[in-house]
This record gives C-alpha cells, structure tokens and sequence, in this order.
C-alpha cells in the first residue's frame, strides 16, 4: 500500500503541473494580445483623424464655395451702383457690400484656421502611421516568439500528460477513482503531507490512531477533519 501512496503523491503532483501551463499558456498569449491592443488602438486613432481631417476639408470646402459666392455678389453689387439712381438704392447697396465683406473675411479667417486645424491633424496621422509602422514590426516579432513559447509549454506538457499516463497504468482502479473523487472538491490539495501531526490541507491537528497509521503507510488515510489523503513526508519519517 506503501507503494500506492507514494504513487498517488506523484501523481498529485503531475497534476498540480499540468494545471499550471493554463496560467503560463495565458501569461504568453497575453504578451501578444497586449501588442494587438496597442495596434488597435492606433488604427483607432488614425480612423478618427482620418474622419476629422475629412470633416475639415468639408468644412473649408464650404467656406470657399461660400467665399465665392460673395465675391461674385460684389461683383454684382459693384455693376448695380454704377447704375444707381436715388440716395436710398445707393446706400442699400453700399449696406450690402459691407455685410458681403464682412462676410469675406469672416470666411477668409475660418479657411485659415480651417487649414492649419486640417495641417495639425495631418501631422498627428502621419506621427500615429509611423507609430503603427512600429508597433507592427513589434507584433510580427511578438507572435514569432509567443508561437514559439507556446510550442515549447506544447512539448512540456505533452511529456508531463505521457508521464501521467504511464503512471496512472501503475494505480489501481478503485485507488484511483477514490483521488479523483477528491480531487473533484480539493484539486490540487488532494493529496496533503502531515507535519508536526497536522494536516496541511486544513491545518488541523489529527489524532494519534490517525497518525499512526499514516506512519506505517500500511493503507490510504484521509484527513478526519477535511477528508484529504494524507501522507508523511521523509524528513518527517526521520524525526
């Protein structure tokens, strides 16, 4: 039985290995989803700006269409007042030309600020586009190395998963059903060393007849408190 125990151990050990290459599987991907991130982020901004920029050629667009339109209506309003005839048309067309150029330079201001909004915005694009130059050359390489990484944990834990197998050949049946039942509640603290006569699953301190027998090994003894498999570890065995 002695024999049992120890593989049981084992066993819980592989299997506290094997549970570990989930976290370090999602350790590596998230290197390479964290760069992925990133890239979307820029594509993002640039999408933006690209939106911006367009809005703002609509919008300087109009102002010139408007610019023109006002100095064709000058031009009108000029042939109008070499043909005036009373005092009372004259000013109503000078009135009109003042509103016209007001407008005129109104429309000139907005085009310039229009322009250099437009130039700015162009300048941040083409900083974000150099950034995402970068941030691709760093995804190509992360994905070679997490690919890599990830291949490597494969291996391991295809070893460890044959290690598993051959060892769970080695277990009887009804020994080995009897971990699993546990192991559905306590995982990895299934099976659980005793030291200074407590059990290390709950901390609680087990009686003498239950000690005694996880001493002699002589068959499985589970914890009377928590209901893990308890064993003596060698340092213990020596003390």
């Amino acid at each position: 039985m002695k024999q049992f125990i120890e593989q049981l151990v084992e066993l819980s050990k592989i299997d506290k290995d094997i549970d570990a290459f989930e976290p370090k599987i999602a350790e590596t991907k998230a290197r390479l989803e964290k760069v992925e991130k990133e890239k979307r982020t820029i594509e993002a901004a640039i999408k933006q700006l690209n939106d911006e920029i367009q809005e703002c050629e609509l919008k300087k667009r109009k102002n010139e269409l408007h610019l023109q339109e006002l100095a064709e209506k000058l031009e009108e309003l000029s042939k109008k007042s070499a043909n005036v005839k009373t005092e009372k048309e004259a000013k109503a067309i000078s009135l009109e030309e003042e509103i016209a150029k007001e407008q005129i330079s109104f429309a000139n201001e907005e085009i310039a600020r229009l322009e250099n909004l437009c130039e700015t915005k162009l300048e941040e694009k083409e900083a974000l586009e150099n950034q995402l130059k970068e941030i691709e050359e760093k995804l190509e390489k992360t994905k070679e190395s997490v690919e890599a990484e990830l291949r490597d944990i494969e291996d391991e834990r295809t070893k460890v998963f044959e290690k598993k197998q051959e060892l769970v050949s080695k277990i009887p049946q009804k020994i080995l059903a009897f971990y699993e039942k546990i192991r559905r509640w306590a995982g990895n603290s299934a099976v659980v060393p005793v030291k200074k006569q407590a059990c290390m699953g709950c901390f609680m301190k087990i009686n003498d007849k239950t000690f005694s027998k996880v001493i002699k090994a002589e068959e499985i003894v589970t914890c009377p408190h928590c209901g893990r498999i308890l064993y003596l570890e060698k340092e213990e065995e020596t003390v």
